[in-house]
C-alpha cells in the first residue's frame, strides 16, 4: 500500500524548514550602527550607498552601478536613459512578472510580446527577430529563474538592428553566461532586491552599465534630475527621488558577502536535482546549455506531465508537493498579455497608440509553460544534498500514491 500523502494527513516527506532571508548578528549590528548614527538618508548622510554600488559593480564586472527603490524603477530608469520616446516598441517575453512590461507602459512605449523557447522558458531569439519593426527601440530579455538567455544571439540581433538591450536580471544575481555575470552583457542590467530575491534588503533595485552616458543619465533620473557637480537646487532631467537608504545599503553589503557561496550551492544543488529527476517519468527539468557557466536557480523549474501521474492535475500535484514540505509553487496561471491591464487597454494617462491590441496575441510556448511548469523556490536550493534527495522522494511518493 502506498504511503499516505501529507495532504491527506500523512507524514511529510520533507520535515525541514528552509529560512529566508539568511542573516546573523553581523547584519543586525551593521544596520544598528547606521540607526544609532542618525545618518539614515541618501545622498546627504554617510557613504554606505556609494560603497555598496561600487561593491556590486565590481562583483558583476561592470564599471557602474546605481541603486534605486525597486526593480521596477530600475527598468524604467534604464528605458528612459536608453532614449525611448512615446510610441516606441520594446520587445519583451510574456512569461515573467508584470513590471517587465508595465515599466514599458510607464515610459509611454508599447510592449511587444514574443514567445519563449519551449526548453528554457527564456525569450526566443528567432521570435525577437521576427517582431522587429521600424518602431522597435529595445529588447528586454528576462533571465527567468536565473537561467541565462541566449545572449550571443540577442546581442547579435541588437547590433544588426541598432537596438538597446536591457537585461532583466531580477532573478539572476550571481549567475553567469560564458563566465560573464548576467546583467553585465547588455547595455544595462536591472536587478531587484525584493524580499524573495537571491540578494535582498526587503525592497530595492539597482542598474549596472559600462556606458558613461547611460550611467550619468540613470544617476540623474534616480536623484530628482540633479547632475554630478551640479547645485542642490538645479534639476536637469525629469527624474524623481528613487534613492535607497543607508540602512538598505549596509544590509546589502552584508548580504553580498554571502552571495557567491550561496550561488555556487544553488548551482550544485540544481545540477544534483537534475540528476535525481532525470529518470522520473512525467518530469523534465528545463534545458541548461554549456553556455550556462553558473546558474543561480532563483527558481528551479521542471515540466509536469499529468499523464504519468494518473491524470493528476498540475494544480493538485503542486498542492500535494507543497504539503509534503517542498517549498514549491505551480507558477504563473496565465501570461502577461492575458492580464486585464492589456486585454482591457487600461493604460490610463499613458500615451499608448489606439491601434495597440493585445486580444489577438498568441505565444504558444509561453502558454504551454503556464499549464506545465512547477517551481521549487530559491531558498530550498540552499539545503543539503539529502534535502534534494528528499525533494525527489516527495515527488515519487506522490507518483506512487496516484498511479
Amino acid at each position: 500500500m502506498s504511503e499516505k500523502l501529507a495532504i491527506h494527513g500523512g507524514s511529510k516527506a520533507v520535515d525541514k524548514e528552509f529560512p529566508w532571508p539568511i542573516y546573523d548578528s553581523s547584519d543586525v549590528n551593521a544596520v544598528a550602527e547606521i540607526v544609532m548614527s542618525g545618518k539614515w538618508g541618501n545622498p546627504d548622510c554617510g557613504d554606505e550607498v556609494a560603497r555598496f554600488e561600487s561593491e556590486f559593480a565590481a562583483y558583476c564586472g561592470s564599471k557602474y552601478a546605481i541603486t534605486c527603490v525597486n526593480g521596477s524603477v530600475s527598468l524604467r530608469l534604464a528605458l528612459i536613459a536608453c532614449g525611448v520616446k512615446p510610441g516606441d516598441e520594446v520587445i519583451v517575453p510574456p512569461y515573467t512578472f508584470i513590471t517587465t512590461a508595465s515599466s514599458v507602459i510607464e515610459c509611454n512605449c508599447v510592449p511587444v510580446f514574443v514567445d519563449i523557447d519551449a526548453d528554457t522558458y527564456n525569450i526566443s531569439p528567432a521570435a525577437i527577430e521576427a517582431a522587429i519593426t521600424e518602431r522597435t527601440k529595445a529588447i528586454i530579455p528576462v533571465h527567468f529563474g536565473g537561467l541565462a538567455c541566449d545572449m550571443d544571439a540577442i546581442m547579435d540581433i541588437a547590433k544588426r538592428h541598432g537596438l538597446r538591450v536591457i537585461e532583466d536580471a531580477a532573478h539572476a544575481h550571481g549567475a553567469e553566461y560564458k563566465g560573464k555575470k548576467l546583467g553585465s552583457i547588455g547595455d544595462v542590467g536591472s536587478f531587484s532586491f525584493q524580499s524573495s530575491k537571491n540578494l535582498t534588503s526587503g525592497e530595492g533595485g539597482i542598474v549596472i552599465t559600462n556606458d558613461d552616458e547611460l550611467y550619468a543619465m540613470m544617476r540623474s533620473l534616480r536623484n530628482v534630475g540633479r547632475i554630478e557637480g551640479g547645485q542642490w537646487y538645479d534639476h536637469y532631467h525629469p527624474g524623481c527621488n528613487y534613492r535607497i537608504t543607508q540602512m538598505q545599503a549596509v544590509l546589502l553589503s552584508q548580504q553580498l558577502k554571502r552571495l557567491e557561496m550561496q550561488t555556487q550551492k544553488r548551482n550544485d544543488n540544481g545540477l544534483f536535482l537534475n540528476e535525481l529527476l532525470s529518470n522520473t517519468k512525467g518530469l523534465k527539468p528545463l534545458t541548461r546549455s554549456e553556455a550556462i557557466t553558473l546558474h543561480c536557480y532563483h527558481i528551479y523549474i521542471f515540466k509536469y506531465d499529468a499523464s504519468e501521474f494518473g491524470g493528476l492535475s498540475r494544480n493538485d500535484f503542486a498542492a500535494m508537493l507543497a504539503a509534503e514540505g517542498v517549498p514549491s509553487f505551480k507558477g504563473y496561471p496565465h501570461l502577461l498579455y492575458k492580464q486585464p491591464l492589456f486585454q482591457n487597454k487600461n493604460f490610463m494617462c499613458y500615451a499608448i497608440p489606439d491601434h495597440v491590441d493585445y486580444t489577438r496575441v498568441h505565444c504558444p510556448n509561453a502558454e504551454q509553460a503556464c499549464s506545465e511548469a512547477i517551481w521549487i523556490l530559491q531558498h530550498a536550493l540552499l539545503g543539503e544534498k539529502e534535502d534534494m534527495q528528499a525533494f525527489a522522494q516527495a515527488i515519487l511518493k506522490i507518483q506512487r500514491a496516484v498511479c
